[in-house]
């Protein structure tokens, strides 16, 4: 069962978003470039931003 303000949040448009929490408890990566994924999935490396 999820819990809301440990697995999700309602953000101000409505829409549910899913925590660090969650994606750590569901255990691997869905590739959809999530707010919280804990494996960076999409995101820039440091590296990469010095770059530009």
């Amino acid at each position: 069962m999820l819990q809301e303000g440990i697995d999700y949040y309602i953000n101000e448009d409505g829409n549910f978003v899913f925590t660090k929490e969650y994606h750590l408890k569901r255990g691997y990566c869905c590739k959809n470039k999530c707010l919280h994924c804990p494996w960076n999935y999409g995101r820039e490396k440091p590296d990469q931003q010095a770059e530009k």
